[in-house]
């Protein structure tokens, strides 16, 4: 245990937590959007059991590294770019955020018929929910163990970080969630970052690797705008308010 009290190893830790954070954010915004049509109890139920399923997936995934590792080994050459099965499983991951989000968008545009069918339509609507939010923990998963590889010597260390992430996460989790909910506005926000993430999966896939960075700028630059759009409704819904009374 002497290699606990090294500093490189506490440094690592902190970098490594960072970076999984910062990679589930991805997560929290799918999560948070997908469970948004829920019942309050039910949601926070799904939250939970989806953040749970991710660090499972995670630890699952530290186990078996040297599997992991042959992920990224080429499977098959097309149009001159070796596809692995990691490329293979960002596609669909990509694909399938593409069709969620979109779909979603028409959903809140459109109207959902689904919520005039009573309380039968919403349990099978939770399963869907679990089940929507076990493929793409799975998607997450691996690219964000692969992408931490090498960044930590000490399995211990990189279990430790993918821990305290999703605790992180979970507590994270409940006021991004109730903001969406509380917001219709965030929630398309959040939908069209959906829609940004999924294309930068099938280009992950198709060899052209977007720099995470500009993509959580965007996000963020876009985030803070629409806070700043949300404090002035409620000035202007208080001014109105003040003059009426």
């Amino acid at each position: 245990m002497e290699w606990l009290m090294q500093p490189e190893i506490w440094a690592s830790l902190l970098t490594l937590t960072v970076m999984e954070v910062v990679l589930g954010i991805d997560n929290i915004v799918f999560i948070s959007v997908i469970v948004s049509r829920l019942p309050e109890q039910m949601a926070a139920r799904a939250r939970a059991i989806g953040l749970a399923m991710a660090l499972v997936f995670r630890i699952a995934l530290l186990s078996v590294l040297s599997w992991l590792v042959g992920l990224t080994a080429p499977l098959v050459t097309i149009a001159g770019h070796d596809f692995s099965w990691r490329d293979a499983i960002l596609m669909a991951g990509g694909l399938f955020l593409l069709f969620k989000a979109t779909h979603e968008i028409h959903k809140g545009i459109e109207g959902d018929e689904d919520e005039e069918r009573g309380a039968a339509a919403r349990k099978v609507s939770y399963g869907a929910v679990i089940a929507q939010i076990l493929v793409i923990d799975m998607v997450f998963s691996i690219d964000s163990i692969i992408t931490a590889i090498g960044m930590a010597e000490h399995l211990g260390v990189m279990v430790a970080a993918v821990v305290i992430a999703m605790g992180i996460m979970y507590l994270a989790s409940g006021p991004v969630a109730e903001f969406i909910k509380h917001h219709p506005t965030t929630k398309m926000l959040a939908l069209a970052f959906l829609l940004l993430i999924g294309v930068a999966l099938v280009a992950d896939a198709l060899g052209f690797h977007i720099p995470r960075g500009y993509i959580y700028f965007a996000m963020a630059f876009s985030a803070g705008v629409e806070i700043i759009n949300v404090i002035a409704g409620r000035r202007r819904r208080r001014a109105r308010e003040a003059r009426a009374a």
